[in-house]
């Protein structure tokens, strides 16, 4: 089992495992990565029915891999070549394949590179190519992933650098397991080396990577022997860039490691935010990606490892750069497929006595329950409709795909049972876990979508959707037809109330009558005591993901309000939200649920602006959180979020597309960068006015859903006096 590995070149790879008092390391003298070429496959679909291969000859290879075979022998990237059989797809045999032996990880694209220019650019297909560093060590040795912490449990230690500081003097601001340890830089080097001699770390967990090459700067610059990883130096894997995934820019931050340790990115390691260290954990174990690399991949990568995983046990090699283009569809067809899942009209308003249905992972469940894989859906060798609406069929074969995600949706039922009964330690394990499997399996549907899966087919998303459509219908019919009134659903959830003048079937009966038909459990999320739907901002259609309700008490006996009442959709729940405001409309949804009064609501409202007015709020309340979509010269609004970017700029802290900008405003009719204050400067002062704006939107999505917008809220507030209970009395 592996806690981390590295390369050290000349095809020497040292693999660190963990022992009872700390780490052994063991150096594999002649590692040689491989990839393999094959002929372009007749059918990227691997589907049958197609034209056989050209006859083979020597090896086994056709005569187009043998012209290939002398290209690459005795090149300075290939230690060798060899001829071995695997499968090119899931749905073809074994075919011999051209293997080549690289000399270093480094090889493997260079090598793969040099083939796609020989002959025709889609002559030959390059596989196994664009694995990850560790993961491709542990695929072509058999080395488990995970770290064996039956041995013992990992050790940690946690160093934090404000993400707005750069430079060796701003060193005395890092914190170790949030301790300061040193007021010059020099101090800080030795306080970072002490702590890392005395606890010897399995895991550095940093705020960010820009750490280590910093720690390093200093050391040099200071003649000082540091050492952050159980060997001298550290290693650059990857620089810094930016990305677009769905519409939304991110960034990803420069990648190091050190020596034997692991180092884990917080500003960079989506799971780790999300499931913390134990849920990285037991992803790990689950999909064979190496801790280091799970750190930071996103949940594409985890699942495609999985992927690989499951195909290397049914010997398909994985394609490197695959390309699979749509199928033929009639116009028809076309315009059938082209549609996401079902949604309906939320009935605007509040609604009393209301329950939420969901049914249980149901995108991967119709994968798993309809046998969906890129190999099964229009095989070729079926001529069943299987897919509502689209007529596809869906082939009787096992697919790959369903064996991926069985056992997760399986592991995640069982961890959710697992959970009400836990308490301490062993609730958060539990948690951590069910939500790191949450996310590959709320992302598997759209990934068969992503045109650089490895595996992915825009078909399977096509068929897993109608199916979804189907579902949902067939669930609002069986429900209206037992007396239900059906006041919203979404893809996989639906709200029903009970219809008035008609009596109700009990929900536990026809849910599982719906659950026995489709195959796939509709389970009882939560009841509400009363639950409201929102219109849309400037609209009386309802919005689809605006709504807050009341769960009922007998379900949350010893929690306060704040948990009992959900919300979706309105400013509580937005990122960007200043925390005051957030705090404005909670207290808001308290009262309208005392009350269901506009004008008590209002009260609160004007209770708060007072204190806002009077400047008495924190403005550390007032942040502002913004993700950046561009290069700061790139905007041609001057938005409160530019002028932000050009104060970073000024202050020596810019930002690139894809980070986070947190400001307050402190005069939003001003010009350029005084228009706001940054969140690490002196925060004496705020915009009053614009802070107001964004509380009166905040109760205004509170009292939307019973008619009162922000004309309402206004006109009921300038009616209003302020006044003390003498001035009262004195009248």
């Amino acid at each position: 089992m592996t806690l981390t590995l590295d390369y050290l070149g000349d095809g020497r790879v040292a693999v660190w495992t963990l022992t009872p008092d700390g780490v052994a390391r063991e150096v594999h003298d002649d590692y040689r990565p491989t990839l393999f070429v094959g002929d372009a496959p007749n059918d990227l679909y691997g589907r049958t029915g197609g034209p056989e291969p050209t006859p083979p000859s020597r090896d086994g290879l056709s005569d187009a891999l043998n012209e290939l075979r002398s290209f690459p022998d005795g090149q300075q990237a290939v230690a060798d070549l060899g001829v071995e059989s695997h499968r090119q797809t899931f749905r073809t045999d074994a075919r011999p394949l051209l293997r080549v032996d690289t000399t270093s990880i480094e090889a493997v694209r260079t090598v793969a590179k040099r083939v796609h220019q020989f002959d025709q650019p889609d002559a030959f297909t390059c596989y196994n190519v664009d694995f990850t560093r560790q993961l491709r060590f542990c695929l072509e040795t058999d080395t488990p992933a995970a770290p064996d912490r039956s041995v013992r449990d990992l050790r940690t230690l946690r160093l934090e650098f404000p993400s707005h500081e750069s430079g060796i003097e701003s060193l005395p601001q890092l914190t170790v397991d949030s301790e300061r340890v040193g007021s010059s830089p020099h101090e800080v080097l030795d306080g970072v080396q002490t702590a890392i001699d005395e606890r010897d770390p399995d895991v550095l967990v940093v705020s960010t990577a820009d750490l280590v090459p910093l720690l390093f700067e200093a050391a040099d610059a200071y003649g000082i022997d540091f050492t952050l990883g159980r060997r001298p130096g550290y290693t650059k894997l990857a620089g810094e860039s930016t990305y677009t995934s769905y519409g939304n820019v991110g960034h990803s931050p420069a990648r190091y490691t050190v020596p034997g340790r692991v180092i884990l990115d917080e500003s960079n390691s989506f799971f780790y935010h999300e499931s913390g260290p134990e849920g990285c954990l037991d992803l790990v174990a689950r999909s064979g990606l190496p801790l280091a690399e799970l750190g930071w991949a996103s949940i594409g990568r985890v699942l495609t490892a999985m992927q690989i995983r499951e195909a290397r046990k049914r010997d398909v090699v994985v394609p490197w750069r695959a390309w699979r283009p749509e199928l033929f569809k009639s116009a028809s067809t076309l315009d059938a497929a082209d549609r996401g899942g079902t949604t309906f009209a939320p009935h605007v308003g509040v609604h009393e006595d209301v329950y939420e249905l969901d049914f249980a992972s149901l995108y991967p469940n119709i994968i798993r329950t309809r046998n969906i894989s890129p190999e099964t859906v229009r095989c070729g060798c079926c001529e069943t409709a299987d897919v509502p609406g689209l007529d596809y069929s869906i082939c009787e074969h096992d697919g790959y795909l369903p064996e991926v995600l069985g056992p997760l949706i399986d592991a995640r039922s069982e961890i959710k049972g697992q959970i009400p009964d836990a308490d301490g330690d062993e609730r958060e394990l539990l948690e951590a876990a069910s939500s790191a499997i949450k996310w590959i399996l709320v992302s598997c549907f759209g990934y068969q979508g992503f045109s650089n899966a490895k595996f992915g087919r825009i078909e399977c998303h096509e068929a897993i959707n109608a199916f979804a459509r189907e579902i949902l219908l067939d669930a609002k019919t069986a429900l209206e037809d037992a007396g239900w009134r059906v006041v919203h659903g979404i893809v996989d959830s639906i709200w029903v109330t009970p219809a008035d003048g008609r009596e109700q079937r009990p929900l536990e009966k026809v849910t599982s009558e719906v659950s026995g038909e489709v195959g796939i459990e509709l389970e009882y999320e939560c009841a509400f005591e009363w639950a409201a739907f929102c219109p849309m901002r400037n609209s009386e259609s309802g919005a689809l993901t605006r709504y807050f309700g009341k769960r009922r008490g007998e379900e949350y006996p010893e929690t306060g309000l704040g948990d009992a009442i959900k919300t979706r959709g309105i400013e509580g729940r937005q990122r960007s939200t200043p925390a005051w405001v957030e705090d404005v409309q909670s207290e808001a949804l308290r009262v309208f649920d005392e009350t269901r009064s506009p004008e008590a609501v209002c009260d609160v409202l004007r209770r708060r602006l007072r204190e806002l007015r009077e400047r008495k709020v924190d403005p550390g309340a007032l942040v502002v959180d913004n993700r950046v979509s561009k290069d700061v010269d790139d905007y041609s609004m001057e938005t409160l979020t530019v002028a932000a970017l050009k104060r970073a700029r000024i202050e020596g802290a810019g930002l690139a597309p894809g980070q986070t900008v947190r400001y307050v405003v402190v005069d939003a009719d001003a010009r350029g960068a005084s228009r706001v204050r940054l969140e690490y400067e002196d925060l004496n002062r705020y915009d009053v006015e614009w802070y107001e704006d964004g509380a009166v939107r905040a109760v205004e999505s509170v009292l939307a859903p019973v008619g009162w917008r922000e004309g309402e809220i206004r006109q009921y507030l300038t009616g209003m006096s302020d006044e003390t209970l003498e001035g009262f009395m004195n009248r």
